[in-house]
């Protein structure tokens, strides 16, 4: 597992690379030849590759994705093994999810299929379909995103962007800024409204994040651009916050705003989560393994679009470690065939009814 994994993080595979995305994909189908004995399908999704092992239409699909936030030689040594800390990019997040789960399928005679997108660090656009689609008509989807300190995860935060675009005028800020109408201005009033949006009770967050504006240090800007991070546990709140910022009135008037954007992923309820953790707890059980336990959190992941789907799902079952998307990303490389084993036994399990 663990030379597989090294040869998995060494071929780097940010999402915006796309001849990198079919090469990683590649060599993912090479180990399944060898660890399973058969290779992998390599679909295309709206142009895009994906891993498929397994049967056509499986009552349970095993999601994961192969793509990295990291560009190339960005994140160094590319490979690093500390004891039992092994480090390099998406390692965590989550190429050890996903040979946890090639391994866990040794075996596994039935109605199941492991599944590997290409682009979920960039938000699934081509796939959210597809695995909407392969999800509706599966009883169990089980996601090896990583653990939250080796937690399983029953809920997930849905996600919205938005985009705000204001329009002024420019002129001389020197000689005669009086004529110009200054974005910068008018963008500030927009984020302090923004801003004033989240909701605590509710877990929801509006967050101003990305600001450019205006040219040169000596003209007063036409444009400034805001970009916003929105995340709840409640789909309503999504929709009051969703409607707030569409609605959004310029306080001064000159101006003219342009908003783009919307939901990107529903939230990942408990109502669709609980069913398979009492039953993962089950398995973990019979293996002696000690209790999972669950948490929610505020990133979302393709299960947001599983759950949406109606699926029954199951997220956080891929690698213990820490550091998604930070320098110092890592995975505790004792406990690879342990959480293989226990997703093995809950493939069988599920199967089994």
């Amino acid at each position: 597992m663990l030379a597989d994994l090294e040869a998995l993080v060494k071929l780097e595979s940010p999402t915006e690379d796309l001849a990198a995305c079919n090469d990683v994909v590649a060599l993912a189908s090479d180990i399944a030849t060898r660890v399973l004995g058969t290779p992998a399908q390599i679909r295309e999704v709206n142009g895009r590759p994906v891993f498929w092992w397994g049967v056509n239409n499986p009552d349970v699909v095993v999601l994961a994705h192969l793509d990295t936030v990291w560009p190339k030689a960005s994140f160094m040594p590319l490979w690093k093994v500390d004891g039992v800390k092994a480090s390099g990019p998406g390692i965590f997040d989550m190429k050890a999810g996903f040979i946890q789960a090639l391994y866990a399928m040794k075996g596994i005679v039935g109605s199941v299929a492991l599944v590997a997108t290409t682009d979920e660090e960039t938000g699934s656009a081509t796939s959210k379909e597809f695995i909407k689609q392969i999800s509706a008509s599966a009883k169990a989807v089980l996601v090896l995103e990583a653990t939250l300190n080796g937690m399983v995860k029953t809920g997930r935060k849905g996600t919205a962007m938005y985009q705000i675009n204001v329009h002024g005028k420019a002129s001389h800020a020197g000689l005669e800024p009086e004529k110009g109408v200054n974005s910068t201005i008018e963008i500030a009033h927009a984020i302090i409204a923004v801003a004033a949006l989240e909701n605590k009770e509710h877990g929801t967050t509006v967050v101003p994040t990305m600001l450019r504006a205006g040219n040169t240090t000596n003209t007063v800007p036409d444009l400034a651009v805001l970009d916003i991070d929105i995340r709840s546990y409640s789909m309503d709140d999504l929709k009051r916050v969703d409607a707030a910022i569409k609605n959004l009135v310029p306080v001064n008037p000159e101006t003219r705003y342009e908003i783009t954007g919307g939901f990107n992923r529903p939230p990942l309820e408990t109502s669709s989560t609980m069913a398979l953790y009492e039953r993962a707890e089950k398995v973990a059980k019979e293996l002696g393994i000690a209790p999972l336990g669950h948490a929610s959190v505020g990133g979302a992941s393709d299960g947001n679009f599983a759950a949406a789907a109606g699926a029954q799902v199951l997220d956080g079952l891929g690698a213990i470690g820490d550091g998604a998307h930070a320098a110092h990303e890592w995975v505790d490389i004792s406990t690879l065939e342990v959480r293989s084993n226990l997703l093995h036994a809950l493939i069988k399990d599920l199967l089994n009814d």
